[in-house]
């Protein structure tokens, strides 16, 4: 089997609600974002011969989705008032809502899904929320 990884990052500020430590507060990350593809071969043909995938294709994807998750608050729909999310718009903050408790493991799986649907042969994804500290999906 071949690996190929690539990887990105992301600054953001997040929070869990219904958490029972300091990370039920409004704090942030530099997020790292690993993506490993697999193939049992290789292309065989073509100016990709040799690879399992064009490195510049994985990074131009995955440097979008992280691009897209930059700068902003990231929170579990539902986890905030209504008032105090248009109250963050009306101040001009970038506010991403998404359907998941925003945790390194449901963000692994979140980028595993998204690589997988857009036809790359994931294998696993590893997102750090810390040098030290990741939690991975394959």
């Amino acid at each position: 089997m071949y690996y190929i990884r690539s990887e990105s990052s992301f600054d953001s500020a997040h929070f869990l609600k219904g958490y029972a430590g300091k990370c039920s507060n409004l704090h942030g990350h530099r997020w790292r974002v690993v993506v490993e593809l697999q193939a049992e071969e290789l292309i065989g043909e073509g100016q990709m011969r040799g690879m399992v995938l064009d490195f510049g294709d994985l990074k131009k994807f995955l440097g979008g989705m992280c691009d897209n998750l930059d700068h902003c608050l990231i929170c579990e729909e539902g986890s905030l008032r209504q008032k105090t999310i248009e109250a963050l718009k009306e101040e001009e903050f970038r506010i991403v809502e998404v359907p998941f408790r925003p945790t390194a493991e449901n963000f692994a799986r979140y980028f595993y899904e998204e690589t997988k649907a857009a036809g790359f042969p994931v294998h696993r994804v590893e997102v750090y929320e810390t040098p030290t500290n990741y939690a991975a999906y394959e």
